[in-house]
């Protein structure tokens, strides 16, 4: 759905201007928008499919291989999500693709979950860091943190396995009902104060 000249807007310019009733016209007009989050980042997952990256799958089978493996191995299903999603920033920022991936499921994931997304790329870099020069075990900075165990095993046993081109994945397509609960259950509001 596009913007048109008939959608009522706010009346203010600047937002020290604005008044309730601006924000509730907001507020009904950006209902569409966001009830298509979820089909947005699908099309982001599916551009994930338009680069290898170097690698023998593209980045889009490389999320559906990390999910499917997380899936065929019992985890929740909201685990499985950041799973499939833990490579989305990558369409936005690739320098820092976990932080950008984990910013985008922060309202609806556990602390757990967005820790884990957040910080999988430095763990995932213990199976090849010392191949470029750097250090693989970068992520002993994080040592004795609560969630460090749950990301070096989901590193170890789903993120640096799956760039398998003969790995039976599941399609998108059994992932997307997963997604799109998930989308539709915020665990807080949107606006929330900072985590630590």
């Amino acid at each position: 759905m596009t913007d048109s000249e008939e959608t009522p807007k706010g009346a203010f310019r600047a937002m020290t201007e604005a008044t309730a009733k601006d924000w509730r016209i907001i507020g009904v007009a950006g209902q569409p928008f966001n009830a298509a989050h979820a089909d947005r980042l699908i099309s982001a997952l599916r551009s994930l499919g338009e680069d290898t990256g170097g690698f023998q799958v593209t980045r889009l089978e490389h999320s559906l291989q990390t999910a499917s493996r997380a899936h065929r191995d019992g985890r929740d299903e909201e685990y499985v999500v950041c799973a499939l999603m833990h490579d989305v920033g990558d369409v936005m920022g690739w320098a820092n693709h976990a932080e950008v991936g984990a910013a985008i499921m922060r309202p609806y994931v556990s602390d757990a979950h967005h820790w884990m997304l957040e910080k999988h790329a430095v763990f995932q870099g213990y199976y090849f860091y010392h191949h470029i020069g750097r250090n693989r075990n970068m992520r002993d900075h994080y040592r004795g943190h609560p969630h460090f165990e749950m990301c070096a095993q989901f590193a170890h046993l789903y993120d640096q396995t799956s760039f398998d081109p003969t790995y039976d994945t599941l399609p998108l397509e059994a992932f997307e009902p997963m997604l799109r609960r998930i989308l539709a259950r915020p665990k807080g509001p949107v606006h929330r104060r900072p985590r630590a």
